[in-house]
């Protein structure tokens, strides 16, 4: 396993992390169980959750999981532990968002499911614009110096977002955000243009999430002619239709090279400036294979221009303003 720093932090986290939004809405708890297990044994030391994962069927039941395992294999001081906040786990108006009195009750409620004692990571999992940073942070520091929290992140931050958080935080001589989890793969490029120039500036950790697209960018089409059953091809006419040309150039040049569509995928954001960690969800301690693989896979600079072809990033390639501008 390779590990790299948190952002600009001393925290070493896997350059895998595992995702487990499919904990209680996908597969249930024995599998979740097997699939820490399995990350585990590899080295993977980064768990990421959220306090809403799984509300559909339960309160919270990705996170009773993952705490239930924690007590029963006992590894929770080798693992870097992420969650999030802001989504309502009620009706009742207080009960979502980023207020001081739903960040801190909203984490008391998560250390319970998590049956921990502290979160390594507490992401606020959305911005609202309406709740002042001071408030916001002020609530992150009590956390913080009653130990319950060590270090916060954002999650579909935008690039102004990110720095206005700082700013505040610089402001009242705290750490700050250290991490931003957003959307991005090769089909979705839209945070190479402010998210990812802001947060390389300002020390802040990229965690992208849906790396493979929905499973469009997992060999969806080659599944398809094999009638393979799975969750990328249930997503195929939303997921696959609107790119399929770039879909079809991409897994022959896969299979050119010698390498898995996932494995690729994953690589490509491995390279990318100021990517941490991608965020995979496996519904299966066998679907840890290839992203494992990933870690092991060169892409040369050769394959890494013909991506740029398939999939060309927004604007002329570069961060804005240049991307639109002279």
């Amino acid at each position: 396993m390779e590990y790299t720093r948190l952002g600009r932090t001393g925290l070493l986290v896997s350059r895998i992390c595992l995702g487990t939004m499919n904990f209680g809405w996908q597969i249930g708890e024995d599998e979740s169980h097997a699939i820490l297990a399995r990350a585990h044994e590899e080295g993977v030391n980064f768990v990421d959750t959220a306090n809403m994962y799984g509300r559909e069927t339960g309160d919270g039941l990705s996170e009773r999981f993952i705490g239930r395992w924690f007590e029963k294999a006992g590894h929770r001081d080798r693992i870097v532990l992420a969650t999030k906040v802001y989504a309502p786990m009620t009706d009742w108006p207080n009960d979502g968002g980023l207020s001081a009195r739903h960040i801190i009750a909203a984490c008391e409620a998560s250390l319970r499911r998590l049956r921990t004692d502290r979160i390594d990571l507490y992401q606020m999992h959305h911005v609202q614009r309406d709740t002042p940073w001071e408030e916001i942070w002020q609530a992150m520091e009590t956390l913080v110096v009653q130990g319950k929290v060590r270090y916060v992140g954002s999650s579909n931050f935008a690039g102004w977002h990110l720095a206005r958080a700082q700013a505040a935080a610089d402001r009242r001589n705290f750490l700050g955000l250290v991490s931003e989890q957003c959307k991005y793969n090769l089909l979705t490029r839209h945070v190479e243009l402010e998210v990812l120039p802001a947060a390389v500036e300002l020390g802040i950790g990229i965690l992208p999430y849906s790396p493979l697209h929905f499973g469009a960018l997992s060999g969806a089409l080659r599944k398809q002619r094999e009638g393979a059953a799975g969750r990328s091809v249930l997503h195929a006419p939303e997921r696959v239709e609107p790119h399929r040309a770039a879909i079809e150039g991409y897994e022959k040049l896969c299979a050119e090279i010698g390498e898995e569509p996932t494995a690729v995928a994953l690589a490509w954001l491995l390279s990318r400036p100021g990517v941490t960690a991608p965020v995979i969800g496996p519904r299966s301690p066998g679907q840890l294979d290839l992203p494992l693989t990933a870690l092991r896979t060169e892409l040369s600079a050769e394959t890494l221009a013909r991506l740029d072809e398939l999939f060309p990033p927004i604007g002329n390639g570069g961060p804005g303003p240049e991307a639109w501008a002279w």
